[in-house]
């Protein structure tokens, strides 16, 4: 959840602004949107929604990030449950949460196939910015390329969401050489892993001037970025 909203800070860069009084909207109340929400909220965002299986909450006086906590990592309930510590906050059944509000950033954090063509027209016509996938291919291919068409910059799961592959790498080196790093360690080191696979990106996008929408395509950077590493792995060890 952390990666992915240093991922999204730097993409906002690009247009010359970051997370501070942006509206976002998080879908999902799992590890990925729930540390999400907090880093998000460090950054100086309002999240007004999660979400779960059976449906989503709006609270636009801002998500209530430890009544989800405690809801979700310690009761093990479900999201409606946030209705008991937020009164004023509004619940409802099934999907439709990108439909639902007016936002800046979109983080589908939830599960695959979530962010439907006309979610990515709702998107589009509230004014988003930017969508950032926070989980495994969350947006459809036609939500995808609408989105990126009408100028929404756009991340893929593949980079936006590596943070967890990259806490994974930096638990097995502390494993290998017997260390112990602390908790801010660890978050700096994310932070640096993600900014240098967002300006990878960015770089191979822009060598090769792929563009859509007037936008940096990042899907096509991504897939450019992760070619350029295979063939290099490859040819340094005289494979090809």
């Amino acid at each position: 959840g952390y990666g992915l909203v240093y991922y999204a800070q730097e993409m906002l860069k690009d247009l010359g602004t970051d997370f501070n009084g942006k509206t976002v909207a998080i879908s999902g109340a799992g590890n990925v949107a729930i540390y999400a929400c907090e880093k998000a909220q460090q950054l100086g965002a309002k999240v007004i929604t999660v979400s779960d299986s059976n449906g989503y909450v709006v609270d636009e006086e801002g998500i209530d990030l430890a009544a989800v906590k405690e809801i979700k990592e310690v009761k093990r309930g479900r999201i409606k449950d946030y209705l008991n510590y937020r009164p004023n906050a509004k619940y409802v059944e099934g999907a439709g949460l990108w439909q639902a509000v007016k936002v800046d950033v979109a983080l589908p954090c939830a599960t695959q196939n979530e962010l439907f063509l006309e979610d990515a027209k709702q998107l589009v016509a509230n004014g988003c910015i930017a969508v950032c996938e926070g989980a495994n291919m969350p947006t459809t291919l036609d939500a995808t390329k609408y989105l990126q068409e009408n100028g929404v910059m756009f991340a893929p799961g593949k980079a936006s969401n590596a943070g967890g592959v990259a806490t994974s790498a930096l638990e097995m080196s502390q494993n290998s050489e017997r260390l112990s790093w602390t908790f801010e360690e660890v978050d700096g080191k994310l932070k640096g892993i993600m900014e240098t696979i967002y300006a990878n990106i960015s770089d191979a996008a822009k060598r090769y001037d792929m563009t859509v929408g007037g936008k940096t395509d990042y899907v096509a950077g991504a897939n450019i970025a992760g070619f350029e590493k295979v063939v290099n792995a490859m040819l340094a060890q005289g494979v090809c």
